[in-house]
Order: structure tokens, then sequence, then C-alpha cells
């Protein structure tokens, strides 16, 4: 586990839920990713680069509302700004399992 943290350092971190809108392999990371496409409602469409390639294809990512953090400064990765960070847990591995809410809602909802 890693140290505490004060909650006023937990609520700078602004985590929301998208939609994928698209999906595709991004060909120049130097480890397996796609580059998603999300939609987060009013907070507009951002793009990320995600490592989730163990469990997923793309094409099933497509309508799956996803956990991320919108609040990171933009992240030169390759030839894309990764915009948001899309949450997972992370098994010993290393292969990712999304979160996701247990329902549908809104886009742009916040995490708390």
């Amino acid at each position: 586990m890693k140290p505490p943290i004060a909650y006023d350092d937990f609520s700078k971190i602004d985590i929301r839920v998208g939609t994928v809108i698209d999906a595709l392999v991004f060909e120049k990371a130097r480890k397996p990713a796609y580059i998603l496409t999300i939609d987060f409602g009013e907070l507009g469409v951002m793009k990320s680069s995600a490592q989730i390639t163990d469990y997923y294809e793309p094409s099933s990512l497509i309508g799956r509302q996803v956990i991320a953090v919108v609040n990171f400064p933009p992240k030169q990765i390759a030839n894309i700004q990764s915009q948001c960070l899309v949450l997972g847990a992370v098994e010993e591995d290393g292969k990712v399992i999304l979160l996701s809410p247990e329902k549908a809602c809104d886009n742009g909802l916040r995490i708390a």
C-alpha cells in the first residue's frame, strides 16, 4: 500500500464516466495499446492511449462506459496527445481490467 494522503489531495483528482466512441490499434506505441476516443458529455471528447490489449478488442470497446481521470495534463505518446487516463485494475502480470459503472449513466458524471 502507498502512504496515506489527505482528502484534499484526493479531491484534486477529477474522475469521470465516459463512453468510448472509437477505438483503434495504436500502431506507433512502444507497448501494445489502443487509442480510445471517449465522450465525457459536457466536458467534451478526449483521447487516451490505453494498454488494455490483453482482454479487449477495439470493436468490443465501442459503446462501453469507462472511468477516467480527466484533469491530468495532456501527455504526448508517439504521435497522439493522451488527454485522459483510463482507469483499470492491474493484475500481477500487468494485464488491465477496465473499471466501469455498474449501471449505464450519463457521460461526465463525477466519481466521488
